[in-house]
């Protein structure tokens, strides 16, 4: 049986829901939130890595905020952002605000793979409470029953081969028997480098003019999950 590791965006579902959904909502839920919960332990210790961050150690929360929000902005990858947009997101799902839009193609063969006996697992750069959030509110439903594991950048950045070799001792799998599916060919080609299988996901939405040829640098391409063969 194989591992099957997906990343997210631009694989599950469009870079446009991350993009012009999950950043605005939280970019202007921020204040509100920070407002009602920035005496809780668990955002104010991300409040104040902020504070240290912009060097502003004793500056108001709105202060912090501006900041959070330039950083969504210029689509910063940093802990502190990841942790209190994932606390926005998830009240958000709560709520009923959204549901995570996935491609037609991805529910169905997800629980086809898992109830074949393959294993399921998620390395993106979201952090993992996000992930589990999103698959958890998918428009298919609650999906986290199917994945075994969840990888975000904790184990290294996702265009590094390093990444890829911790993932596969976490595993404990040899990495032949796992198979990487992602939009962004610089990681698969990290990936085939820790000795990984890769499938390049080319969907139209997302990526209008083929990637193929030399573009796809040898990986194996497809348009949709339902075109992969395990």
């Amino acid at each position: 049986m194989s591992t099957i590791l997906t990343d997210i965006e631009g694989t599950t579902s469009s870079i446009s829901f991350v993009k012009d959904v999950l950043f605005p909502y939280a970019r202007a839920k921020l204040p509100a939130f920070v407002r009602e919960h920035g005496h809780e332990e668990r955002v104010r210790r991300w409040l104040d890595a902020v504070a240290i961050e912009i060097a502003a150690s004793a500056c108001q929360d709105a202060v912090i905020v501006e900041a959070l929000q330039g950083w969504i902005d210029a689509d910063r990858k940093h802990t502190a952002l990841k942790a209190l947009q994932g606390m926005v997101w998830e009240a958000g799902y709560k709520d009923g605000d959204f549901t995570a839009p996935l491609y037609p193609d991805v529910a169905p063969a997800l629980r086809a793979w898992q109830a074949a006996g393959h294993r399921l697992a998620v390395y993106s750069s979201g952090s993992v409470p996000a992930q589990k959030l999103l698959f958890s509110h998918t428009d298919a439903g609650d999906l986290t029953p199917l994945f075994s594991d969840f990888f975000d950048t904790e184990v290294g950045g996702k265009r590094e081969t390093s990444s890829y070799r911790t993932i596969t001792q976490r595993l404990q799998t040899p990495a032949a028997d796992i198979i990487f599916l992602s939009d962004i060919v610089e990681e698969l080609n990290a990936a085939r480098d820790a000795g990984m299988r890769t499938v390049l996901l080319d969907r139209r939405k997302d990526y209008p003019q083929p990637r193929l040829g030399a573009d796809a640098n040898g990986h194996t391409r497809v348009e949709s999950f339902a075109e992969i063969r395990i």
